[in-house]
């Protein structure tokens, strides 16, 4: 009988350690001065020392993926966005804390290790991090014979940020009256995927290389469309104006995710047609003879982040958000009632 060995059962370490020194040319332009050494090491060290200049600093972490839209991914074998969109999903959640990006970490896990797919990935990740001003200070390749698919891996991403104490946005000083500011997405973002899939690939059977008119692209173009990463644009909010609360629209929609930053007695009012809704959400709904309510409840429908601002700062910030090149919206405001979301 054959002697064994590790490659035979599926994993190839060496090929893995050929890839660490393009990973690490590709985080290299991500860095900061504060990260000391480089990736390969057991752990990413960061120098805190900048933060003693803050007052109370506080570090606030999170952690995401990028979901069943890797399906997309693996059908048309474009692998160069999925890393943006896992930055994103977690340095947006983050900087709805006042939370500056300080460093990112991915894991790749895979069944057998593909060198240009995982370079694509790690590309896309740095582009993401340059993007988020954040740091690619590592993470982890695992090669997992038999767990994954042929040609499929999961993606996520752990990301730690910082802000003084004293800047974290506070939803007791919200108000009645209070305007809501929606950012506009650029798509699906990361999220809806396992619907948006069902809609159009099984039911509809639409191929992803065909090109749709009402889309202005291939269908496949306009679900591997990145995920918009706010946080230059957001950081620049909290300075500028007194931003009192900050949500990021991913999985649930508004109706799930708005409330969490709403103090007890204060229910959100959104104004439908307020915004312009990307035409990939109206072709779901109608492909897929959708409710309303469960399209709120699985997309953001165009809105990828909401402000929470006084109403004498609400035009201010849609102008100065505009000439960011970023479209901005007053959708709705805060009335008094149950925490949780009304559409009118």
């Amino acid at each position: 009988m054959a002697r064994l060995t590790y490659k035979a059962a599926g994993v190839d370490i060496e090929r893995k350690e050929r890839l660490v020194p393009i990973f690490r040319r590709l985080s290299r332009a991500t860095l900061s001065k504060q990260v000391l050494g480089a990736i390969g090491g057991f752990g990413a060290m960061i120098d805190l020392d900048g933060a003693a200049r803050l007052a109370r600093p506080v570090l606030v972490a999170g952690a995401d993926g990028v979901g069943t839209k890797l399906k997309i991914a693996f059908a048309t074998g474009r692998h160069d966005s999925v890393g943006i969109d896992c930055v994103a999903m977690c340095v947006n959640d983050i900087v709805c804390h006042g939370a500056r990006p300080l460093f990112f970490l991915d894991y790749i896990g895979c069944g057998r290790l593909d060198e240009a797919t995982a370079i694509a990935i790690v590309r896309g990740l740095a582009r993401g991090c340059k993007l988020a001003g954040a740091s690619l200070v590592g993470g982890e390749t695992a090669q997992m014979p038999g767990l994954y698919q042929p040609g499929e891996y999961d993606l996520a991403g752990f990301a730690v940020g910082i802000v003084p104490r004293d800047r974290i946005p506070q939803p007791a000083t919200m108000r009645v009256g209070d305007v809501l500011v929606g950012l506009a997405s650029s798509g699906l973002h990361s999220n809806g995927f396992s619907l948006a899939r069902k809609v159009l690939l099984e039911r509809g059977r639409l191929r992803l290389g065909a090109h749709l008119a009402e889309l202005g692209c291939t269908l496949g173009d306009e679900l591997l469309r990145p995920t918009i990463i706010y946080v230059k644009l957001a950081l620049e909010l909290f300075e500028r104006f007194a931003i009192k609360g900050l949500a990021n629209i991913t999985g649930g929609g508004i109706p799930e995710n708005l409330p969490r930053v709403l103090p007890k007695g204060l229910r959100a009012t959104i104004a439908r047609g307020s915004w312009p809704v990307p035409p990939i959400f109206d072709l779901i709904q109608r492909r897929g003879k959708i409710d309303r309510a469960e399209m709120d409840r699985a997309f953001n429908n165009g809105i990828g982040m909401v402000a929470v601002a006084a109403p004498d700062q609400a035009d201010a910030i849609v102008s100065f958000l505009k000439r960011r090149r970023q479209p901005a919206y007053i959708i709705g405001s805060l009335e008094r009632g149950a925490r949780g979301v009304t559409y009118r």
